[in-house]
């Protein structure tokens, strides 16, 4: 009887190296060219294989690329000089924030309540799309960056830009080239982090 290479356990160390070499690189140093279609295609393909308890697909993507993300910027422009003591530097500080990198995947979590899936589950099944889709732009040879930031909370940017009321980002990844040498941080030494039961 034959097996299906999925079937199989097969040993691949150069993803063990992939994943030991990933770090973020700030938004704010990034610059293009960012994925095309193909390689766009295969980061939310891969971003998509993660743990999903129930295949309920608990998470979607919202892209902004192109003038996409000056519309977004004009959003956040928008809300944030509705806000007392807010300085023109600061409105135009939003305007560019999406400007920042060639692409921004909005990673939606829309988790669902009164279900037999507990919603923490869920809502982790969303963090781990976010990490598959660091971890597939890293082996592609670009920079990701998962970040929040305000707009992800505020309820006007989000119903601006089509979340549904029981919805809620789970991130904003922006992805592209770095502008700068990346140094790496220190990382916790996992023997001062693990114990055994």
């Amino acid at each position: 009887m034959s097996q299906t290479v999925s079937q199989l356990n097969i040993a691949v160390p150069e993803t063990l190296s992939l994943l030991l070499s990933r770090r973020s690189g700030s938004a704010k140093a990034m610059k293009g060219p960012g994925p095309d279609a193909d390689q766009l295609r295969e980061i939310l393909s891969a971003g998509v294989r993660v743990p999903d308890h129930g295949k309920l697909t608990p998470w979607r993507f919202i892209l902004f690329e192109g003038e996409g993300r000056a519309r977004m910027g004009a959003i956040l422009a928008e809300m944030i000089a509705g806000t007392p003591d807010v300085s023109p530097e600061r409105v135009e500080q939003e305007r560019g924030r999406f400007l920042r990198a060639p692409l921004v995947i909005g990673v939606v979590s829309r988790a669902r309540e009164l279900i037999a899936i507990p919603l923490w589950e869920q809502e982790l099944s969303a963090g781990a799309v976010c990490m598959n889709i660091l971890i597939a732009a890293h082996a592609l040879g670009f920079q990701a960056n998962w970040i929040t930031e305000w707009c992800a909370y505020h309820p006007g940017v989000l119903e601006r830009i089509g979340l549904k009321p029981s919805e809620r980002i789970a991130g904003f990844i922006y992805v592209g080239q770095s502008a700068i040498t990346l140094e790496d941080r220190p990382r916790p030494a996992t023997d001062t982090i693990t114990t055994r039961f």
